[in-house]
């Protein structure tokens, strides 16, 4: 079980710490705080899209592809009460055969994160290879 301390630093301002290798990450509000780091919608989608990087960096590990600088591009909206929905575009680095394809983007489905959302939270996912 991951284990963290979230302080609030005043201003708007937290900071999130993982234990015991004490890595730290800061947290604004980008509305009322100063908006220099990530919010909290910013790690929600980051969670999500490394989530699913992960999750393809374990089948491509164990297969041998390479997916070394692939990206995923998020986008959030929001009501005042919860995540509407969330578009990921991954910014595949290789074209890959048809059964690399499916196999990379079936491992990002195995994501715990993925299943979390509330069911009416739409995630829509694009697969963008080179040509």
């Amino acid at each position: 079980m991951a284990k963290l301390q979230v302080t609030y630093d005043g201003d708007q301002h937290c900071t999130a710490l993982k234990q015991p290798q004490s890595k730290t990450v800061a947290i604004d509000c980008p509305y009322s705080g100063k908006g220099e780091e990530l919010s909290p919608m910013n790690m929600v989608g980051s969670g999500l899209a490394s989530c699913m990087l992960i999750s393809m960096g374990t089948l491509a590990s164990r297969d041998k592809i390479d997916i070394n600088g692939t990206s995923v591009e998020v986008e959030i909206e929001h009501s005042e009460k919860r995540i509407e929905s969330i578009n990921l575009v991954f910014n595949m680095v290789q074209a890959y055969s048809k059964e690399e394809r499916q196999k990379l983007e079936k491992a990002a489905g195995f994501c715990p994160i993925k299943s979390s959302f509330h069911p009416e939270t739409d995630i829509s996912i694009e697969y963008k290879y080179p040509e």
